[in-house]
């Protein structure tokens, strides 16, 4: 059925979808208002990429867990957005570099459910969310800045989140499924491109000092909406190093003490 939302989606698919093209200001009766409007239109995002051919979601994104992040996007909170199976590359990944309007990576740990997490159990927390991840890993987030000019927050945040929060893929790293023997707070992660370190950080960096944490917060804001975390979904849990901008021919590759590596590789269409 046809909703304002959904004609605010679809002005947002032109940074997604062929021909390309930067998301300026919405008009100002399809902006949203808040957190609950922006999640309606991210819905219709979804529903619209799915019909464009980008397959189905198989995960979420969880952007602005790191104060680094939440300085570097002007934002206090969390937020959420979807991945879609198309998009994911495992170990190591290559990327049309063309096929972005502005791309750029983060240094993620990732987590893959072995069991449900269902909103009917919410509230949850540290101790059962860990009992229901199978395994974890170290992750590149691509990401692509779709906007007119977001450093001077255009469009802004809420705008962001309708459109998964710069969201357009990953690479997951090989699955450790020992984590548990790990000290996740502890672990190091690190960025290199071309060989050359650009950033590290630790996974407490991520809220709450502890990187499942950012999870709980994943599932109880989505249980208040009503929705399940199914087996096998794939969890961004947030970036220890401020976003990279890369160009073409660059290989980008992430470490993560204890959970492995994830190599990117972007190359430009030959015309």
């Amino acid at each position: 059925m046809f909703s304002p939302w959904t004609e605010a989606a679809g002005l947002i698919l032109q940074g997604r979808v062929p021909p390309l093209r930067p998301v300026g200001h919405l008009p100002v009766n399809l902006r949203p208002q808040d957190v609950d409007d922006a999640m309606a239109i991210q819905d219709a995002v979804h529903q619209l990429l799915a019909e464009a051919g980008l397959g189905q979601l198989v995960g979420s994104k969880i952007g602005c867990t790191t104060r680094v992040m939440q300085h570097y996007l002007g934002m206090e909170h969390p937020c959420s957005g979807g991945i879609f199976d198309c998009t994911v590359r495992h170990v190591e990944g290559t990327f049309d570099f063309d096929a972005f309007l502005h791309v750029g990576v983060e240094c993620e740990i990732a987590a893959i459910l072995q069991a449900p997490i269902r909103a009917a159990d919410a509230p949850h927390d540290l101790a059962n969310i860990t009992e229901c991840v199978g395994a974890m890993s170290a992750a590149i987030e691509i990401v692509d800045d779709r906007y007119v000019d977001f450093t001077r927050r255009i469009p802004d945040w809420r705008t962001w989140i309708a459109d998964d929060f710069f969201g357009a893929g990953a690479v997951l790293g090989g699955p450790v499924t020992n984590w548990p023997e790990l000290d996740l707070p502890s672990l190091q992660g690190q960025m290199r491109i071309n060989g050359t370190r650009v950033g590290s950080g630790q996974g407490r960096d991520i809220i709450n000092g502890h990187p499942l944490q950012a999870l709980v917060w994943l599932a109880n804001d989505l249980a208040q909406r009503g929705r399940d975390l199914p087996p096998g979904w794939i969890i961004m849990l947030g970036s220890v190093v401020q976003t990279k901008w890369v160009n073409a021919g660059d290989r980008v590759e992430v470490e993560v003490d204890g959970l492995g590596t994830a190599v990117a590789r972007f190359e430009a269409t030959e015309r």
